[in-house]
């Protein structure tokens, strides 16, 4: 069992947890993600390791309760422990000094961005932060993001903070006045990640995507997290998750990404069902039950 040390809510239905799990945090590099499994029966997730505390020995994760187990996840509380974290799992993203370089985080993506923004703001590369969300509730991790960055730039879609637009909006904007910058980093929804990639094709800027196809063990094993990379098959557990975003054939993984939609979506409005059913019970019985 894994303790958590601390669970703070960060957005409606996006939570961050600090996990004990010094031999994880002595060894992850950004980039890198955990295969956690709520409890002894639970579907295993991939989820990206936002930071780390090595004298802690503690790493954070940010979670969106979407599906059934993500929001299993995201009822518990300090306290409480989470039967498997498994890694430091996948290639580690490759931080070199470049120049300038803009990250771009949409929705919980920003979790993902964030190490990477760290590692090159540490490394003296001059950091442009894009943030996004649907609303300014959903945008996440904005004091953490400002620290390690030369510049931050927020949108929304409704226009409640920063500007009102998405994302690639403003990297547009300044690509097509005849700024350059040397690295592009995107993480979010497949469709923003796309965006990005086609805004800076034309120039021949340098693209990363962070991928996150289903993914069952982590290990190449399953195969369920096969994408197509410049017309070849990887697998993103171990040949990523990050690459060049110019040669990824989103259509294909967002396709997959749905192959057990209408399972999920059963699996979720079961469980839905069953908490709307149960009469409230405190987080401590709960943790009692379980033991």
């Amino acid at each position: 069992m894994f303790d958590i040390v601390d669970a703070q809510f960060l957005a409606p239905d996006v939570k961050r947890f600090r996990i004990r799990a010094p031999k994880i945090a002595a060894r992850r590099l950004p980039g890198q993600f955990v295969i956690v499994r709520v409890h002894a029966q639970g579907e295993r997730i991939p989820l990206t390791i936002a930071s780390s505390d090595v004298n802690e020995g503690t790493v954070t994760l940010v979670v969106q309760g979407i599906g059934r187990t993500t929001k299993q996840l995201n009822e518990l509380e300090t306290g409480q422990a989470v039967h498997d974290v498994v890694g430091p799992l996948g290639r580690p993203g490759e931080v070199h000094k470049v120049g300038t370089v803009v990250v771009i985080g949409g929705g919980v993506g920003a979790a993902i961005a964030y190490p990477t923004a760290v590692a090159h703001h540490e490394i003296g590369n001059q950091v442009v932060t894009i943030l996004g969300g649907r609303t300014r509730d959903l945008v996440i991790l904005e004091d953490e993001m400002r620290a390690v960055s030369d510049e931050m730039i927020i949108t929304t879609d409704d226009g409640s903070l920063g500007r009102k637009g998405l994302v690639v909006d403003p990297l547009k904007e300044r690509l097509e006045s005849g700024w350059r910058p040397n690295l592009v980093m995107a993480v979010g929804p497949i469709p923003m990640m796309r965006a990005v990639a086609e805004a800076t094709r034309p120039y021949g800027i340098e693209t990363i995507a962070s991928l996150n196809p289903i993914m069952v063990d982590g290990t190449g094993m399953c195969g369920g997290c096969r994408a197509s990379v410049g017309g070849k098959t990887v697998f993103v557990c171990v040949d990523g998750p990050e690459f060049d975003a110019h040669q990824v054939d989103f259509g294909l993984l967002a396709l997959r990404n749905k192959t057990y939609f209408m399972q999920e979506k059963e699996s979720l409005e079961r469980f839905e069902s069953k908490i709307a059913s149960e009469p409230h019970r405190c987080a401590l019985d709960k943790m009692l039950e379980e033991k």
